[in-house]
């Protein structure tokens, strides 16, 4: 996780225990003695690419900074049912008490990360590429989108302070596409790319007049697509063009071999299902 920030990490992974510890494990506290020595493994139930062990290993080092994790794949691997993924030996007490928090995480990563593999390998042999969109989970937007570029896909900007991207709300306060690009180039000079989001040709045409470097076709079929990003090169050869609105696995092909470079699937960081991932303890 090398672009990740350590100490943002710590910081999210003491939240999430301190969220879910209350004032204590009273089950585990209650029925467990303090030293007792314990072994656990974390086992795929399912086909998965793994994301999230360095999370994982946070989470058992903010409750015992001896705790070690012992990975037998790396973060990005593809693994397939019954791998054991890792395994630590510590504290029964510790691994208990963080086995909810460190399955969360790995099993949210990874799912994340799988999902975008399968949009990449859906579009295998075209030029576009697959990105993620702010559409994450509150709290967890850096370790989420780090399991995108686990699963092969890449990250658009990350917060609101990380490029320009015209919507449509902006569209409707300055009254039209040529406002809001015009406005934004003007203000920005030559700092920014310029990225709009486009509801019809009309629109796509003003914003490529104006300077866009990168235009967002959103909610568009796939018939009309192609011709879309035929008009767009004719206009500017060099400009990007976006895809992005109702793109599944079965139909995402057919917008990258329409032309597109990126396509932003929300779905990536909003509904990738948790993977089926086991953490099984037992006495040492």
């Amino acid at each position: 996780m090398n672009w990740f920030d350590e100490g943002a990490l710590y910081s999210q992974i003491a939240a999430f225990l301190r969220e879910d510890m209350g004032r204590g494990d009273i089950t585990t506290q209650s029925i467990v003695a303090r030293n007792t020595r314990a072994r656990a493994r974390f086992v795929a139930g399912e086909s998965m690419v793994v994301a999230g062990l360095e999370a994982v290993e946070e989470v058992f080092l903010t409750l015992d900074s001896q705790q070690q994790l012992e990975a037998f794949v790396s973060d990005g691997e593809r693994v397939e049912a019954g791998k054991v993924i890792a395994r630590t030996i510590g504290f029964a007490d510790v691994l208990i008490t963080g086995e909810r928090v460190a399955l969360n995480l790995l099993q949210r990563l990874s799912g994340i990360a799988t999902l975008t593999n399968r949009f990449v390998e859906a579009v295998e042999g075209t030029t576009a590429q697959i990105v993620d969109s702010r559409a994450t989970t509150p709290g967890l937007r850096l370790l989420e989108r780090y399991a995108v570029e686990l699963g092969g896909g890449r990250n658009s900007r990350f917060g609101l302070d990380d490029g320009v991207v015209v919507t449509a709300n902006h569209i409707s306060i300055l009254g039209s596409v040529s406002n809001a690009v015009r406005e934004a180039k003007e203000s920005l000079g030559y700092l920014h790319k310029v990225s709009v989001r486009v509801s019809s040709e009309s629109e796509m045409r003003d914003a490529i007049t104006e300077g866009a470097d990168i235009v967002v076709l959103e909610d568009f079929p796939t018939e009309e697509v192609g011709r879309l990003i035929q008009a767009a090169r004719g206009l500017n050869e060099t400009v990007a063009i976006e895809c992005s609105g109702n793109i599944n696995l079965e139909n995402v092909r057919s917008y990258a071999e329409a032309g597109a470079n990126l396509i932003r699937i929300e779905s990536l960081t909003n509904a990738a299902p948790a993977m089926d991932i086991s953490f099984k303890v037992q006495p040492y």
